[in-house]
């Protein structure tokens, strides 16, 4: 059935809807069983099955929540190009399956935490849109209070803990938080992820052996994008199955352009990791930017890659594919949602181009521990200057 003889009424899955999006919204849980595109490939476990179960409501959530990261995306782009946006600025635009679908599997409970590319992980734990363009644009609603910036997004209340500028010094972080949720017994997990490029950090291998030594809740995800900046994996790993690196570890290997297979790893993670502590999830997939805003991403590789993997791989493309398959709308009425997409996102940034920057006196707080009474003065010692609270 197409949208237009669904349900109007609304049931969120990963974060919340607008009010735009409620008029497509099924509430029609009828399973429908998908199989992920490729198999799964294991070390030292056995691969969960390819036979994902979903539903109406769930493809169609997918679908619009990965349009609606993809446009943000985007929009973000044109925003640091217009120099609206200042600094390091990392795009996450097709890799919106690894975000999509590791929300899916789990609850708020359980933790996250990531490296920079972290604008479209903050939008699937619930973060909204006004506080991504806020904070990218340096303004007080963002959701680090316009003091992060791009690479700090942060969401306590649904245990999203960032957004980090050190490359690979997130995943200790990561498995400090699953041994508080482990000490605890929280009966949660904490998703600690990172790049290929990062792979290869001493400080992961130490986390990892520690976690594996304490039986900690931890699921390392690499995300696999072939380029850490201008590095071609090969270049910089002698062995590119990240899956394996934990050794003692086990691991999978996930085609991480399948919102769906994404989904079944991470449940599949999930259910291991509480039970016999940490594993490795290399999700397969491919980032269409450059590392940065400051790299055109087409130096190291092909134009005709980039195109190649759009076209064969894109995981907007493959929802739209199983939405219009299972005849759950139509392309008009796809169509339509995309363009609610675009003013919802329009709307969103210009909301937060009237968002005043933080008070001078900012620079002080988050800083210092509370209660020493301290003044503290800017540069020139007279014009800025705050008392510390």
């Amino acid at each position: 059935m197409a949208l237009s003889r669904l349900s109007s009424r609304s049931n969120t899955i990963s974060r919340p809807l607008s009010a735009a999006f409620n008029r497509f919204i099924s509430t029609d849980t009828t399973p429908i069983t998908i199989e992920t595109s490729l198999p799964f490939t294991a070390h030292l476990c056995d691969p969960p099955s390819r036979s994902v179960e979903s539903s109406t409501q769930e493809l169609l959530t997918f679908f619009r929540t990965m349009a609606l990261m993809r446009r943000m995306e985007i929009a973000a782009d044109s925003l640091y190009k217009a120099k609206l946006i200042r600094g390091f600025c990392h795009l996450y635009d097709g890799q919106e399956a690894v975000a999509i679908g590791m929300e899916a599997a789990i609850t708020k409970k359980d933790a996250i935490i990531t490296a920079y590319r972290d604008h479209c992980i903050f939008l699937g734990r619930g973060g909204e849109l006004y506080e991504v363009f806020a904070e990218l644009m340096g303004r007080r609603d963002g959701c680090s209070r316009g003091k992060g910036g791009s690479m700090h997004f942060y969401k306590k209340d649904s245990s999203f803990y960032g957004g980090h500028g050190i490359v690979g010094a997130q995943v200790p972080l990561g498995c400090g938080i699953a041994f508080a949720q482990k000490y605890g017994k929280e009966e949660a997990v904490t998703f600690a992820m990172y790049g290929d490029g990062a792979a290869n950090q001493g400080q992961l291998f130490e986390a990892l052996n520690i976690s594996a030594l304490w039986d900690l809740p931890a699921i390392l995800v690499c995300e696999n994008n072939h380029y850490g900046m201008g590095t071609a994996e090969w270049r910089a790993a002698k062995s590119p199955s990240y899956y394996k690196r934990g050794d003692y570890v086990p691991g999978l290997k996930v085609d991480g352009m399948d919102a769906f297979a994404v989904k079944q790893a991470c449940k599949f993670a999930k259910e291991h990791a509480l039970k016999n502590g940490p594993i490795i999830l290399e999700m397969d997939t491919y980032r269409y930017h450059g590392h940065s805003m400051s790299d055109p991403g087409s130096t190291y590789r092909t134009r005709d890659e980039i195109s190649g993997v759009r076209q064969e791989r894109d995981p907007i493309e493959r929802i739209k594919k199983l939405v219009l398959s299972h005849d759950l709308a139509t392309e008009k009425e796809l169509k339509d949602m995309e363009k609610e997409i675009r003013k919802e996102v329009d709307d969103a940034i210009a909301k937060a181009k009237d968002c005043p920057m933080p008070e001078p006196s900012e620079l002080f707080t988050n800083v210092y521990v509370k209660g020493f009474g301290t003044e503290s003065f800017g540069p020139d010692r007279k014009e800025v200057k705050a008392a510390l609270p």
